[in-house]
């Protein structure tokens, strides 16, 4: 993932320590019902596309120019599928980042999947029951996305517990 300037700008102040960041993710469906994902470059592992909204963006627009940048294609989003605090990371670099994820749930409306950036190696659309090997993170939020069920906060509204 390209580090955005306005983080290398702040890690010119902060150093190395540990930055909460805002992150987002989409779950990108077709008209067929395939899911797009994206095999990063920085791990070459399969995972559904995300980014890190830049300061003022509203997390629904990042998540639009994120999947366009890295993927061309168009995208609207149609739900919120999960809201999350990710386990703090830590880069090979020494820097350390805890994101707090916002998933959407995306309905692609135009274009045609390919690299659009040097964030991916491919692209591609993969059938729900033919998903490459992915991990805990894209399979919960894909899970999510293909259900019915409540979101997060629609099940606090209910009377389900927040956890902790």
């Amino acid at each position: 993932m390209a580090t955005p300037d306005f983080i290398r700008e702040l890690r010119a102040s902060v150093g190395r320590q540990l930055l909460f960041l805002p992150g987002v993710s989409a779950v990108v469906f077709d008209d067929e019902g395939r899911i797009l994902l994206g095999r990063r470059a920085d791990t070459g592992r399969w995972s559904i596309i995300g980014g890190i909204p830049e300061p003022g963006e509203q997390p629904a627009e990042a998540v639009v120019r994120e999947v366009y940048e890295e993927t061309a294609v168009h995208a609207v989003p149609e739900r919120l599928v999960l809201v999350q605090t990710l386990a703090p990371v830590r880069y090979p670099n020494g820097d350390v980042c805890q994101f707090m994820d916002v998933s959407f749930r995306c309905r692609a409306v135009g274009g045609r999947p390919r690299v659009n950036d040097d964030e991916s190696l491919e692209v591609a659309w993969f059938e729900p029951d033919a998903l490459p090997p992915l991990e805990e993170f894209a399979l919960t939020r894909i899970k999510r996305a293909g259900s019915e069920e409540p979101t997060w906060f629609e099940n606090i509204e209910r009377g389900g517990s927040m956890g902790g």
